[in-house]
């Protein structure tokens, strides 16, 4: 729901009556909206604001899969309850767009079926200081599966209402936007995933998880932080020079893939060598795990750039694997 009328939806409508559109928005003053499930881990993203804050407590958004349930409520202009079996706040926001530099706050409340609740804002895991920025209980008792949105007092503009039934899912793993979650998703932090969760020997041994990320920052003050063997995933080019259907219903969308394999040794050779096995082992498993299939998902492509010292300081080996990647999509799913 994107400012319209939630019980108008084509697809998976609510059911609930009253609110009104205004200027991109469904502005609600005394209005909830419910979705019946039939699976047990649930997703609600919304994005809102107030013109009136509702009253304390008012239950702004609630997941409930039958055994557990969980509830966002209002507490005032700045902040918001994440209640189930016991009570997390968020504070420091600002629903009533007050600063002129504020935009329109968003929550992704997710339940899974274990009954574990968090609720992220602003889509951030983590904050700039690199501390964790979501809160999280388990759910209270439930009663009936449901997802529900809106307010009963104040006067609340609800920018965007996306509901997910087929999981909870973290800010890593679905984006709002289908250009975000194919590209950064589907291709990029797959390759992560695949890599973390290889049974090959240096892989397992010689990496931890946690050093096989993605690259969002490989700038040297970053990089002297890390303790090698290192592991970095970096999509560096999407490309779709033509179209494969008129309209551009199907596209053939091209990736560049680039991994930087990272060893530290005093003596050099070592630290090339165990590079060459990790690079070496990275290629494989990508090699045979993913790309499979030719009509709508090919690995095309390699190419291989490899460190050398050349300077009597050097200590650090760094190899790159650029990889290239097609994939057929169907951009009218979006």
């Amino acid at each position: 729901m994107n400012g319209t009328d939630p019980t108008a939806l084509s697809e998976n409508a609510f059911s609930g009556s009253g609110g009104s559109a205004s200027g991109g928005y469904w502005v609600v003053t005394n209005s909830t909206y419910t979705i019946t499930p039939t699976a047990s881990n649930y997703t609600i993203l919304a994005g809102f604001k107030y013109t009136t804050a509702p009253d304390t407590d008012e239950v702004l958004m609630k997941l409930d899969n039958g055994n557990h349930t969980v509830s966002v409520k209002a507490n005032g202009n700045g902040g918001v309850k994440l209640v189930g079996a016991s009570t997390a706040t968020f504070s420091s926001m600002d629903f009533g767009l007050t600063d002129s530099t504020s935009v329109v706050p968003t929550l992704r409340l997710t339940l899974d079926s274990a009954g574990t609740a968090k609720l992220y804002r602003d889509e951030l895991i983590n904050d700039d200081e690199g501390e964790q920025d979501f809160i999280s209980v388990t759910g209270a008792s439930g009663s009936s599966k449901s997802i529900q949105f809106g307010n009963t007092t104040g006067n609340v503009s609800w920018a965007s209402v996306y509901v997910c039934h087929d999981g909870s899912f973290a800010p890593d793993e679905l984006m709002r936007s289908d250009f975000a979650q194919d590209n950064h998703i589907r291709m990029a932090l797959s390759i992560v995933e695949t890599l973390r969760n290889s049974e090959r020997f240096y892989l397992k041994t010689h990496v931890d998880n946690a050093s096989i990320k993605y690259a969002y920052d490989i700038s040297e003050d970053t990089l002297n932080k890390t303790t090698p063997p290192t592991i970095h995933v970096l999509l560096n080019r999407i490309d779709s020079p033509n179209f494969s259907s008129l309209g551009g219903v199907n596209i053939d969308q091209s990736f560049d893939i680039s991994i930087f394999v990272t060893t530290r040794a005093i003596n050099y050779e070592n630290a090339f060598l165990l590079c060459m096995n990790i690079t070496g082992e990275v290629f494989d498993e990508l090699y045979t795990e993913t790309g499979l299939n030719p009509t709508t998902d090919n690995l095309e492509s390699f190419s291989a750039d490899l460190d050398y010292k050349a300077r009597n300081e050097d200590v650090i080996c760094t190899h790159r694997l650029t990889l290239g990647y097609r994939r057929r999509l169907k951009m009218t799913r979006r």
